[in-house]
């Protein structure tokens, strides 16, 4: 009998978990789900008769070895900066591991030693990265086996709420790590645009927005994500003239949220020496300059023009930015201040649904015609558990496990599946839990 381990058991396990337990009869498999809270991993695992839920603490060497020790294989959705950790400890005891996340450099450089070992290290399974990677290198494919030239690629995602949830100012409510969002887009972008190099630094992100028409939902915007160069090289498309990757906000959004960037409220390199202290609005002030009969709220306006469009001024407001409510966080930073304030207010509700949004870009020359082709995926999610983010990120890595348990994937070494063999049968299966794309093929003139 096979033996998974799960570790972590957040927001987007609930259809892994599932998945593995559903099929956990028939081929025979042990699904071990450990996190640091039991009672979480007991919930996910819900009674199965072939789940094991147990409490898992990173921290503890011994666990981590004696875990790995037990399993066939490890499926970690742990925060992608414990990914090494767990990795280095499978590569030494020869188990396969499998992640949602980026290839880091320290999994890359575990590579050869993975692979003279006979052990797969799958990385980028789940929907961005994961999703977003397969369902283009399925049409990148397709448009070479044709004879085509790809001149150019434009790909968004979003993290969403669905329309009919959608019931607040800021249009957006979080279905993935809030910290991860708070933090979203530090660095510089980096991209390539009509065979020119582009950059836009943090400070800049939020006011690079482009606006996008996705079918019947309405208008949303754009920002680029950090480095969209590299993937020149992933998908084999190193002499392209275009090549964006961005995410993507309902209209608005990145207006708003520019007001916190620029004031340095998502800043998380230092603590701020009187946070336990701090109401909203003191929190807010702490950024502003000292002024005898200024208030808050015109110092803001002064400060920040944009805080003078009523529409921002509001998005601020609503969020209670102004009040005199103490937010209760010790020997915090700006980021962390504000994630603490943000949390109660963009939550899920209990009868709330999610979205992702995924669109491809491609334009491409065929026998001398010009054309575009628009990959457009959108899933709205179930309930607040089996969310669109649960299911997009966690299905298709459940799929990677279940091929790799059973002799379908036999890649060794550090893997990201960019090649038809490893995409076409996750996309396939995807098709069966809704996840699929809707194509529009137009020539241009």
């Amino acid at each position: 009998m096979s033996k998974i381990l799960v570790l972590g058991a957040g927001l987007s396990s609930s259809d892994l978990i599932k998945y593995l337990l559903d099929h956990s009869k028939v081929l025979g498999w042990t699904v071990r789900v450990g996190d640091l809270s039991l009672e979480t991993a007991r919930q996910k695992v819900n009674n199965h008769p072939n789940g094991q839920a147990i409490q898992f603490d990173i921290n503890n060497n011994k666990q981590l070895q004696d875990e790995v020790s037990w399993a066939t294989a490890v499926i970690s959705l742990l925060p992608a900066f414990m990914h090494p950790v767990v990795a280095q400890e499978c590569v030494r005891q020869g188990k396969h591991m499998l992640t949602a996340s980026y290839v880091s450099d320290t999994m890359k450089s575990l590579h050869e030693e993975a692979r003279q070992k006979g052990i797969a290290l799958l990385n980028e399974l789940g929907v961005d990265p994961g999703i977003d990677h397969m369902s283009a290198m399925r049409v990148i494919d397709e448009i070479r086996a044709k004879g085509g030239k790809l001149t150019g690629f434009i790909s968004n995602t979003g993290g969403l709420i669905a329309p009919e949830s959608d019931n607040n100012p800021w249009n957006y409510k979080f279905t993935w790590n809030p910290r991860n969002v708070v933090l979203a887009g530090q660095g510089v972008a980096q991209y390539l645009e009509n065979g020119q190099y582009k950059y836009t630094p943090y400070h800049r992100l939020f006011t690079s927005v482009r606006e996008y028409n996705i079918m019947d939902l309405g208008m949303f915007e754009m920002y680029p994500n950090r480095d969209s160069l590299k993937y020149r090289e992933i998908y084999g498309i190193e002499d392209i003239q275009t090549i964006i990757r961005g995410t993507l906000r309902r209209a608005g959004y990145s207006k708003a949220w520019n007001v916190f960037v620029q004031l340095g409220m998502t800043d998380d390199t230092y603590k701020m020496a009187n946070s336990e202290k701090l109401t909203k609005r003191e929190f807010l002030n702490s950024f502003l300059p000292y002024h005898p009969t200024e208030t808050v709220e015109e110092k803001l306006k002064r400060i920040i023009p944009d805080a003078q469009d009523e529409v921002v001024f509001n998005k601020l407001k609503w969020l209670g930015m102004f009040d005199n409510e103490p937010i209760g966080l010790a020997n915090a930073s700006p980021a962390q201040l504000l994630q603490h304030i943000l949390e109660p207010k963009l939550a899920l509700g209990p009868n709330d649904k999610d979205m992702i949004v995924m669109q491809h870009i491609f334009d491409y020359e065929l026998s001398g015609k010009k054309h575009r082709k628009t990959s457009t995926m959108v899933i709205i999610g179930k309930d607040t558990i089996h969310t669109a983010m649960s299911i997009t990120v966690g299905t298709p890595l459940a799929i990677a496990t279940k091929l790799l348990m059973t002799g379908q994937i036999k890649d060794r070494g550090v893997i990201v599946p960019t090649k038809p063999h490893l995409y076409n049968p996750i996309l396939n299966e995807l098709e069966n839990f809704g996840v699929k794309f809707i194509e529009e093929d137009v020539e241009l003139s």
